[in-house]
């Protein structure tokens, strides 16, 4: 099983967006909220290291190996 690598905030956000039926609803400065019509998850569009996006996974719903299939 591949490992999660850091990734750019605007990239996760075109993956979760594209391949997971997210969409952003709003953004404040650095930060963009994004949802699914259910959950609400805020993505900094900073640099992600692999604890925060681990964090950010869970909160969607979206398993690890979900994720790497979809990268």
């Amino acid at each position: 099983m591949k490992n999660l690598v850091p990734v750019q905030g605007k990239e996760l956000l075109k993956i979760l967006c594209n391949k997971f039926g997210f969409q952003v609803i709003r953004q404040k400065g650095s930060h963009v909220t994004i949802t699914n019509g259910t959950i609400y998850v805020t993505v900094p569009l900073k640099e992600i290291r692999v604890g925060l996006l681990g964090v950010i996974l869970r909160d969607c719903g979206i398993t690890r190996e979900e994720f790497l299939k979809e990268v």
